[in-house]
C-alpha cells in the first residue's frame, strides 16, 4: 500500500514535472507572448480545501519595485538548498526561462532591465483581485496573513498601523500571526487586536512574568471547510524580543517553544482536526528544523525570512509553502483530505503583476482614502537615483550603503551602522526619491540615529555577534536579519568559521588602517533596541542627505570579501 509520504512525493514530483505547482505554463507562454491575468489566475481546482497565503507585506500597499536578493548564502545542512539559491542557479534549479517574467519576479538578474518590461508588482488591489478570483472559484479557500503586515511605511508608522489594518480586514483575512507589530507596544497591538474580526494567533507568546501561554492572544483556530476539520495554529516570531525592543512589549515573551507546539498539534488532533496548518513567522530555516522535530503538522506557512519558491519543500510529511513579501506573491494550495489525512495538493505562487492584474476597485478606493491625509507629504520629490537602489540580502545593498553615507555625512562619524532589516522597496535608475520611498526602508518606532564612541575590539564583537546570528549552522540559533551594514569599513568574513572567528581584516576606508582593537572610534546608528535612544530620526537624516546631493549615484560596494561558501 502506498503511504501517505509517497503520495505527497508524487504530488511534488508532479508539480515539477506538469505544472501543479510553482508558476504553472504560463511561464514559458509569457516568453512569448503577452502576460494576462488569465493566465496568472490559471489554475485546476482540486481536492477539498483550499488554502490563501500572503506574508510580510510591510504595510506596502501600492504596486512597488522589488530586487530579489543577490546573496542568500545557507551553512551546515541546508547549503545550496531551497531558498538558499539565487539568480541564475535559481533559474536553473526551477527551470525557468532565462529574462522571462518568472526569472524577473524571482531573481535579482537584469532586474533593471527586465522591470523595463514586466513593471512592478503588488499592490494591495491586485492581491484584492486575486484574493476574490480564487474565492470565486472556491468560495470557502481560507485567507491566512503570516505577520510582519501593520509596520514598514510611512503611512503606518502615522497611523500606528491602523491604514493597514483597515485594509486588511477589507481584504477579508480570517487568521494571522505576527512580528514587527509589537514594535508599536503592547497597548497599541492589544487595542487593535480587540478590535479585529479574525484571531490573532501566537501558541509561543507567554505571559512574561508567569510563563504561561498568553490569554491575550489565541493559540489556533478552527476552520470547516470541504467537509473537513482544519485547525490553524500560530507562531509569532520567536525572537521579537531580542530582535527589537523588549521594552516595548515587557508584558510578553516569546521563543520557538517545540515542546508546547507538539502539545497543540496533539490537542487539535485528540479534538478531531483531519488537517493541521501551522501559520508561521519563524524563518524558512526554522520551520525546516521544526518540521523535522513536531509531528503530525502537515502544512507550514512560512514567514519572516521573505522567500519566494515556487515549489513546496516537503519534509517528512509536512509541506513547508514560502510566499515572498510585500505583495509580490499570492500562494494558492489546493489540498485533498480524505479520512483525516492529507493525501495530495495543487499549489501555485501567483506573481502580482500590477500592469496585468486590474485592480480591484473598491480596494483602491480604500487605499486612497487611507492615504489622502498624508498625500502631499508622501509624494514630495527629494532627490533623484541614477543608481539601482535595493537592499535584500545576506550583505549590504545599495540602499543600506545610502543609509551609511548619509548616517556619517549628517552625524560626522567615522564609521555607520545600519540594522540588516530585510524590508523596504527598490528604486530604478533615473527615479524620483520620494519622501514615502525613504520610510519605505527605515520606517520604525525607534529610529533615532544615535551618535557614541566604541573600540575597535568592541566593533569586531558586534559583527561576530550578528554574523552568528545569520551564520549559525543550528537554524535555532539564528535570531535576527541579515549582517549588519556598516559604513566606513570593510572587512572579510568566512561563513564557514565558528562565533569568534568569521570576521577578520578590518579596514578604515578612508584611510587604509586597520581597525585598532584599543582606539576609540566614533560611530553613528540607528534601530537600538535600548530604551531612551537620542537623536533625530533616521528618515530625517537620509532626507537632508539626499536633499544636499541632489541626484544619488553610488560607486559598487567592494569593501567585504565572503569566503567559505
Amino acid at each position: 500500500m502506498i503511504s501517505r509520504r509517497e503520495f505527497l512525493q508524487a504530488s511534488v514530483a508532479a508539480s515539477a514535472l506538469y505544472g501543479i505547482s510553482g508558476f504553472g505554463n504560463w511561464s514559458k507562454l509569457a516568453a512569448q507572448q503577452a502576460l494576462t491575468q488569465d493566465d496568472l489566475l490559471r489554475f485546476d481546482t482540486f481536492g477539498n480545501v483550499s488554502l490563501i497565503h500572503i506574508t510580510d507585506i510591510h504595510a506596502h500597499m501600492k504596486p512597488i519595485w522589488f530586487r530579489e536578493p543577490e546573496f542568500n548564502y545557507g551553512v551546515g545542512d541546508v547549503r545550496g538548498q531551497p531558498p538558499h539559491v539565487v539568480g541564475r542557479d535559481f533559474i536553473n534549479m526551477y527551470n525557468l526561462t532565462p529574462g522571462s517574467a518568472d526569472a524577473y519576479a524571482l531573481t535579482y538578474e537584469d532586474f533593471a532591465a527586465l522591470g523595463r518590461t514586466y513593471g512592478r508588482m503588488g499592490g494591495m488591489d491586485r492581491v484584492a483581485t486575486v484574493v476574490k478570483a480564487i474565492k470565486a472559484d472556491r468560495p470557502d479557500a481560507i485567507l491566512l496573513d503570516g505577520g510582519d503586515t501593520w509596520h514598514g511605511s510611512m503611512t503606518s508608522y502615522l497611523t500606528q498601523g491602523q491604514d493597514v489594518v483597515n485594509i486588511m480586514n477589507a481584504l477579508g483575512v480570517e487568521a494571522m500571526t505576527s512580528h514587527w507589530e509589537w514594535t508599536f507596544g503592547t497597548d497599541r497591538v492589544l487595542e487593535i487586536v480587540a478590535d479585529l474580526p479574525f484571531p490573532f494567533l501566537g501558541q509561543n507568546i507567554f505571559d512574561a512574568e508567569w510563563d504561561e501561554p498568553s490569554e491575550d492572544v489565541e493559540s489556533y483556530t478552527w476552520f470547516e471547510r470541504g467537509g473537513a476539520k482544519i485547525a490553524v495554529i500560530g507562531q509569532a516570531f520567536p525572537y521579537t524580543p531580542i530582535a527589537n525592543p523588549r521594552w516595548m512589549f515587557p508584558e510578553f515573551s516569546f521563543g520557538i517553544r517545540d515542546e508546547r507546539m507538539q502539545e497543540m498539534v496533539d490537542e487539535v488532533k485528540a479534538a478531531g482536526a483531519d488537517l493541521v496548518v501551522v501559520l508561521s513567522h519563524n524563518g524558512f530555516d526554522v520551520d525546516r528544523k521544526m518540521a523535522s522535530r513536531v509531528q503530525g503538522i502537515d502544512v507550514i506557512l512560512t514567514g519572516h525570512t521573505h522567500d519566494a519558491l515556487p515549489e513546496p519543500v516537503l519534509v517528512g510529511n509536512t509541506l513547508l509553502i514560502a510566499s515572498g513579501s510585500h505583495g509580490k506573491f499570492v500562494t494558492r494550495l489546493d489540498l485533498d483530505v480524505r479520512n483525516g489525512q492529507l493525501m495530495g495538493f495543487r499549489h501555485k505562487l501567483i506573481p502580482i503583476f500590477s500592469d496585468v492584474i486590474t485592480p480591484d476597485a473598491e480596494m483602491s478606493s480604500l487605499i486612497d482614502a487611507e492615504r489622502e491625509p498624508y498625500k502631499d507629504q508622501l509624494e514630495e520629490v527629494v532627490g533623484t537615483t541614477d543608481s539601482l537602489l535595493y537592499r535584500r540580502g545576506n550583505f549590504a545593498g545599495t540602499w543600506d550603503d545610502l543609509i551609511c553615507d548619509a548616517v556619517m555625512s549628517e552625524r560626522d562619524t567615522e564609521i555607520a551602522m545600519s540594522p540588516g532589516v530585510r524590508w523596504g522597496a527598490s528604486l530604478m535608475p533615473g527615479d524620483d526619491i520620494r519622501r514615502e520611498d525613504i520610510h519605505s526602508v527605515c520606517s520604525m518606532t525607534y529610529g533615532q540615529v544615535y551618535r557614541t564612541e566604541m573600540t575597535g575590539e568592541l566593533i569586531h564583537t558586534i559583527l561576530e555577534d550578528v554574523a552568528d546570528n545569520l551564520f549559525n549552522t543550528d537554524p535555532y540559533y539564528q535570531q535576527g536579519g541579515d549582517m549588519v551594514r556598516l559604513g566606513g569599513l570593510g572587512y572579510s568574513i568566512d561563513i564557514s568559521k565558528p562565533i569568534g572567528e568569521r570576521i577578520s581584516g578590518l579596514t578604515l576606508l578612508r584611510t587604509g588602517e586597520s581597525l585598532d582593537p584599543t582606539r576609540s572610534y566614533t560611530v553613528g546608528g540607528w534601530a537600538s533596541v535600548n530604551e531612551g535612544t537620542e537623536g533625530p530620526q533616521i528618515w530625517d537624516v537620509i532626507e537632508s542627505h539626499i536633499r544636499k546631493l541632489g541626484r544619488v549615484e553610488l560607486q559598487p560596494n567592494t569593501s567585504i570579501t565572503v569566503t567559505g561558501i
